[in-house]
């Protein structure tokens, strides 16, 4: 059922925005339809296929969100997300699994996962939960951390920790930098900036004008020139 509902799915898929996910499944076949459904939906991503490769990776890379199964090779999942948690890794996580009474939930959910869902489950269901809990996260992420600084979103202002300076941004300086601190190896080209950032609304030229803005009031390893390529996010 759930195969058959995957499958269906993928052929009528809309693209949105790209968010990174990591996919952590033991079940090979099932992780691969995951991941194509959840690619033609505008996701990036990362499959793992055990616990101790997903707690690297969710330790070592940026993800929007994660999608963990229970029953896995090496660190179980709910292990896997206790110990992200206590690493200091905030990031959303929906528990994938078969295994679905009343303790199991609670007991995940205990451990840091913010979703539960079981198997098997409607596709639009599982879509449905991860756009809510993507929409409570970016409600509650007030402060961005780039390295010796962080960006307060709501007042738009960069706060260094060692008190040495505190900058006021515009709203497309703001925009732009959160974007690139979200994902900060990530490398975006100009016109994907346009698209994120200016809604299309300005010249190419508009991405060019608001780097040089930033680095002018952060200091110019703010942000980095990828050449041939665009902009990825640089050091505080």
């Amino acid at each position: 059922m759930v195969v058959s509902a995957i499958n269906a799915r993928v052929c009528h898929a809309r693209v949105v925005n790209e968010l990174s996910l990591l996919l952590v499944e033991d079940d090979r076949q099932l992780s691969a339809m995951l991941a194509e459904l959840l690619s033609s939906e505008g996701y990036q991503v990362s499959a793992a296929a055990d616990g101790h490769t997903a707690l690297h990776w969710g330790l070592t890379r940026p993800f929007d969100i994660l999608v963990v199964d229970r029953g896995l090779p090496a660190i179980e999942g709910v292990d896997l997300i206790g110990r992200l948690r206590s690493r200091g890794v905030s990031t959303p996580a929906l528990v994938l699994t078969a295994r679905g009474t009343l303790e199991d939930r609670i007991e995940g959910l205990d451990a840091g996962a913010d979703d539960y869902l079981v198997k098997p489950f409607e596709v639009e269901e599982l879509l449905a939960r991860l756009r809510a809990l993507l929409r409570r996260h970016s409600d509650g992420a007030e402060v961005v951390r780039m390295g010796r600084a962080v960006l307060d979103v709501a007042t738009r202002r960069v706060v260094f920790s060692d008190g040495s300076a505190e900058v006021e941004l515009s709203g497309r300086e703001a925009d732009l930098l959160n974007l690139l601190a979200h994902r900060p190896r990530q490398v975006f080209t100009r016109d994907e900036l346009l698209h994120k950032v200016f809604d299309d609304a300005e010249q190419p030229g508009a991405v060019d004008t608001y780097v040089h803005y930033l680095r002018r009031k952060l200091g110019r390893d703010v942000i980095r020139t990828v050449h041939g390529v665009g902009y990825r996010m640089g050091s505080l």
